[in-house]
């Protein structure tokens, strides 16, 4: 299946698009309200399959505007990458009951899956502030404790949102040397403005709080 790249606003002015759309695999938090108000509206969280590779093309331009709108690289990635982890069951994806398009995130998994990731959490602006972020964030947690029951999940946040949320699923704070070593993951971090600070720092740390789940404990 051929993936269209989303259409970008000619009006909009992007100083970094390339590294935007590389891949990366931080936490999205623009999405993320885990206390907002609920309301009537109802929704289905499910584990994404390969018809869902239709909506690529509206993840990727919602986590455009979020990063352009937080200043950002957050969650950069590819419609290759969406088109992967979908047809691999690695996704979750999220509907409204009017079957409008809501939300998204998906699992990457390091070092021979001895770790996980949970990356490009995205809410629809239209269904933030109601609690969905919340619903995906466990729905990807479950799926990664589904698809790989030994692996450490983490995270890497500077939302408060984010680390309540992480706390409540059984994550702990740690330190960055406690997370995968696998260069690739922390070459995407070069999509964030605080990269010049995780480098200055030898990637000891940085802005984010990093958090772990060990199923072992």
């Amino acid at each position: 299946m051929k993936i269209i790249s989303p259409i970008i606003d000619p009006k909009i002015n992007l100083t970094n698009k390339k590294s935007f759309f590389s891949t990366a695999f931080c936490n999205n938090e623009s999405a993320l309200s885990a206390e907002g108000n609920e309301n009537s509206v109802e929704f289905t969280v499910e584990k994404a399959r390969s018809v869902h590779t239709f909506w690529i093309r509206q993840i990727c331009e919602v986590t455009l505007s979020s990063s352009i709108e937080r200043g950002t690289g957050i969650s950069g990635r590819s419609p290759e990458l969406l088109e992967t982890k979908i047809k691999k069951g690695e996704a979750v994806i999220a509907f409204a009951s009017d079957g409008r398009w809501a939300g998204f995130s998906f699992i990457s998994s390091w070092e021979n899956d001895r770790y996980v990731s949970n990356s490009g959490l995205i809410v629809a602006p239209e269904f933030r502030h109601t609690g969905l972020a919340k619903r995906i964030k466990e729905k990807i947690f479950e799926l990664s404790r589904e698809m790989y029951p030994n692996a450490r999940i983490f995270s890497l946040t500077s939302g408060r949102a984010v680390m309540k949320m992480n706390h409540e699923l059984g994550f702990e704070p740690v330190t960055f040397s406690d997370l995968t070593s696998d260069e690739i993951f922390w070459e995407s971090c070069k999509t964030c403005v605080n990269c010049p600070i995780l480098m200055s720092k030898e990637r000891k740390n940085c802005l984010c709080t990093a958090m772990l789940y060990d199923p072992k404990k």
